[in-house]
Formats: C-alpha cells, structure tokens, sequence
C-alpha cells in the first residue's frame, strides 16, 4: 500500500478520497488554487500546496506544477478523481515516466476508451452490441449526409474524444444537418481539440444505464450491477438511481456480463464504467466507456457496501481483489441528487457566499460535499456543490426519503437546484418509473 498521495482534484471528489486514504492509513497531500486556500480539501489533508491561480488551466491542469507538487512532498501516487485530468493519457503517460503511480487505467487504455470510434470497435469484438454507424471519422458534411441517409434520420453527431455532451448534435432531417454538422465539429475541436466526429442512429427517449466495474492488474474483473442516469438535462446528469427500476433479472445478467467480457478483452484495470443506451423494447447498445470513478458512485457503493475509492486505490497498489462476483449481493434502492449552485428553474451559476447551512441526517442519508457555512462558492469552477444520496429497502421508501431529506437541506445566500429536486421526486412519472433521457425535456424543466 502506498505511504502518500497526491490527490489533483478539488471539491467534494477531493474530500472523498482523503476520506477513503485515511481509513486506508495512507497520508495526503492535497494541491489547491490561490481561490481555494480556504477550502476543505485543503484544510483536511495531511498536506497542502497551492499550485497556481485560480484558472484551472493555470492550477488544477498544470500538470507541471502537480507532478512538482507530488516530488517536494515524496508522494508516491497521484489521484486525479474525476474531471479535469482524470483521463488524460499524457498525464498518466507524464506520471508513469516520474515514477509515480498514477490511480487510475494505463494510458493506453484511457487513449483507446477516449477515442469513442476506437472504443466501438473494441467492444464489438467479443460480441456487445451497438447502434448502426460509422467505423471511422467523418471529416465532411457530404460524407455525412450520404451516410446519415444510409442510417436513416434521426441521427446523432459525436465528438471521437472528451463527453460530457459536448459535440453532440441530434440531427432529425437533411435540411439540419450540414448546420449541426459544423457546430459538433467545432464545438468538439473547441472542447477537446480534436474536431473529430462520428455518426450513429439516435435511439429516441432511452434510458441510460451503466455498469460499474472494477478491474485489477492480475485480470480479476467483476461489476457491482448497474445504475441508472436517465434523468438528464442538455447530456448532464442530475439524478442517478441503482439498481435501475426496469431490468429483468435476465436483462441484468446479460448487460452486466458483456460489460465485463469488454473489460476483458481490453485489458483494462482499475475502476471504470460502461454506459448502455436501453431502449423500448429492452435492447442495451454500448455507448461508451468512462475510464474513472464517475460522479454517481455513492449510489452503487450504498447498494453493495463496496468502497469503490478504496479498491481504486488498492487496485493502483498492485493487490488483487478481494471480491469475487459471488460476494456482490444487491442490497435495497439508492438515489442521488447532485446539487447545484444554479437557478432551480434557470439553472444559470449561482456563486456566492453561503449564509446559513444545514445539511439532513438520519437513517440512509449520505451528503458528499466540500461545502460549509460562510463558504465562497467560486465562479471559476463546476457549479456541483454536493451530492445528496439516500439508500432504503425499496425504491418508493428511497424516493419519500429523498424528499424528507430534500426537505430538510438548507443552504443559504446563493440559489440551489434543491427545490427542483423537489418537483422530481413529487412527480408522478418520476414514481412510477416512467422516464427516459426525455423526461426532463417533456416538462420543459
């Protein structure tokens, strides 16, 4: 087990991983911006090193300035949680040839993943199914119209590289596409830059759903079942749920072991995600895969009792793991609700100095976030402020404690999504189960 590690990441993720070091003993070293000298990352860690100004181009992406910071302190690994460097390649390249451990896949598997026309590939090889599209870029709108043509309308236009939304554009007619076409291509080149798109049959109103995975270095591989991400806003989750409330045991079952079997075949290890687009008729396709700890892991480690932190970590030491599938039993419902500092109807960024907080308690609730009472939301970074999480026997008693716990969140002085979470979990749709990627779009919220 390692002595030290650097954790480059701010925010509750950064908190959840000193969390998960100091019950493995392992000490921390915890790199922040000037703006964020008075955060809880930075105060909670062993160690602290500001790293730069309060851009995160010039701090929390300065990898020279992080690798520095890891070789003063005599860390020994590197955590880069998620977002920000969690599935740079070069990044994991530069720490590799440093000599430190970085937590997390190979470069190699993170190239290959990052590259969603590579990653189609790959997964198709041991049999996982995907939607119709293109084996490669397609570097011009006549190329694409042809081919859009052949799938037939609608379609979807997607970045190779990066996610998060950005560089996709669902395309319903001829007309629209040379128009969408260019904007996924410049918004791609602008995000990630690589203008680099592909192009597949849209699935209408989906589910999304994802397997959690881990994976060690001695080719062990099990999955702690799935979640489910649909309800969304512009590609952006806001609540998560596991198990997902649709799944025969059978669908699981199939879903979850073509997971694993890709996972396999690509010789990854480390903790990872494959997400699956679920449509009507109960057919999963792949999508693609997320070479880090995602956002919604709480939900799955509240359903299993698996620390997924803990074995991540484990897991970049070299141990093997101490489950096997037969271990991973399903306990209950969880859902989480990410909170913003954003207009609950808006949802444009609301920083600002919190005035007056109090977060719910009680039995099956969980608060992830770095957040405290006269704390300074920044204007510089990610507008989530937290994640409220609850876990009960089933899934109508997890939704009625969300709402109590909902009901009891205070955070004063800047506006929260609170109060549209709300509205969610009093929705009747939303109870029933009835959603999809839609949902949101449909209520116009």
């Amino acid at each position: 087990m390692f002595h030290k590690i650097l954790i480059a990441n701010r925010g509750e993720i950064a908190l959840r991983i000193i969390r998960a070091c100091k019950e493995l003993g392992v000490r921390t070293v915890a790199v922040h911006s000037d703006a964020d000298s008075d955060s809880l990352h930075a105060k909670l860690a062993d160690e602290s090193i500001c790293i730069g100004r309060a851009a995160s181009s010039e701090s929390y992406l300065n990898t020279k300035a992080i690798i520095s910071a890891a070789e003063v302190t005599d860390a020994e690994a590197i955590h880069p949680g998620y977002g920000f460097l969690a599935e740079n390649a070069e990044f994991a390249e530069i720490c590799k040839n440093c000599g430190l451990v970085f937590i997390g896949p190979s470069p190699e598997s993170i190239r290959l993943m990052g590259d969603k026309i590579a990653g189609r590939h790959s997964v198709t090889q041991v049999g996982v199914p995907i939607l119709p599209g293109t084996k490669d870029n397609v570097p011009t709108v006549e190329e694409a119209q042809r081919i859009a043509e052949e799938i037939g309308f609608p379609v979807i236009v997607k970045a190779t590289a990066g996610g998060g939304g950005k560089g996709m554009k669902v395309v319903h007619s001829p007309a629209s596409l040379p128009n969408l076409f260019a904007m996924a291509r410049a918004e791609a080149n602008a995000s990630f830059g690589n203008p680099d798109v592909y192009i597949e049959k849209f699935c209408e109103n989906p589910r999304h759903v994802e397997v959690q995975i881990l994976a060690d270095q001695h080719g062990n591989v099990l999955h702690l079942g799935e979640r489910d991400c649909s309800i969304q806003r512009r590609h952006q989750k806001l609540i998560e749920e596991a198990p997902c409330p649709v799944l025969t045991p059978k669908m699981r079952k199939e879903l979850c072991e073509c997971a694993v079997a890709a996972v396999k075949a690509i010789g990854y290890y480390s903790a990872g995600t494959m997400e699956f687009l679920l449509d009507k008729t109960g057919k999963f396709y792949f999508m693609e895969m997320n070479t880090r700890v995602q956002v919604e892991h709480p939900v799955t480690e509240m359903i299993t009792g698996v620390d997924i932190i803990k074995e991540q970590i484990r897991i970049a030491a070299g141990e093997e793991l101490r489950y096997k599938q037969s271990d991973i039993k399903i306990r209950g419902h969880a859902i989480e609700c990410r909170i913003n500092a954003e207009d609950p109807v808006k949802f444009t960024p609301s920083p600002g100095k919190i005035d007056g907080y109090h977060p719910p308690g009680g039995l099956g609730v969980r608060i992830d976030s770095a957040i405290y009472d006269q704390y300074t939301v920044l204007p510089h970074y990610d507008s989530m402020i937290g994640k409220l999480i609850v876990h009960a026997d089933t899934r109508e008693e997890a939704i009625k404690r969300m709402a109590r716990a909902l009901d009891e969140y205070i955070i004063g002085g800047i506006s929260t999504t609170i109060d549209f979470h709300k509205r969610i979990m009093n929705n009747k749709e939303f109870i029933e189960g009835d959603i999809d990627t839609g949902f949101l779009e449909r209520l116009k919220i």
